[in-house]
């Protein structure tokens, strides 16, 4: 099954690999999915709603095992603080559900900041725009791909 996230990267000639999984409604978090698709949770990217309060919405792209520093990124962004956005809020946003959620192919771009820790694997899992779905990718393509800022905004467990 081809996402608009597949086909942007197949629009800029990037090579990934797609690999579906079972959802469980229940539990959507990156660890399960990470289990489910055969890689550690440090290498399966989740990509959160934040807001800042001068720049308003941005996506935060953080490893499975840790949580966001919304500290960090309201450093990072330029913003004096960030906060999550509700969930109800974030498919009006970005046009994707929870557990779906991707940078690529947004139906209105905003800025991308991601954790540094993506840049010490070669390949690396983000969602491909919806639940069941992971597209697996180098992640200096997708850094690239959804024009990202990388700077230290996860917090470990």
């Amino acid at each position: 099954m081809k996402t608009n996230a597949a086909r942007e990267l197949d629009a800029r000639g990037i090579r990934y690999e797609l690999r579906d999984y079972v959802v469980d409604p229940r539990d959507l978090s990156a660890g399960a999915v990470a289990a489910k698709i055969g890689l550690p949770a440090s290498q399966v990217f989740k990509t959160l709603v934040a807001q800042g309060d001068r720049t308003g919405v941005l996506l935060a792209v953080v490893p499975g095992d840790a949580e966001l520093d919304l500290k960090a990124l309201a450093r990072l962004s330029a913003n004096r603080h960030a906060a999550l956005v509700p969930v109800k809020d974030v498919q009006p946003l970005t046009g994707y559900v929870r557990g779906g959620v991707t940078a690529l192919a947004l139906k209105k771009p905003f800025p991308v900041y991601a954790d540094v820790s993506m840049q010490q694997f070669d390949r690396v899992a983000v969602s491909a725009g919806t639940r069941g779905l992971q597209i697996v990718l180098s992640p200096a393509d997708y850094l690239e791909a959804v024009g990202a800022t990388v700077g230290e905004i996860a917090a470990r467990r």
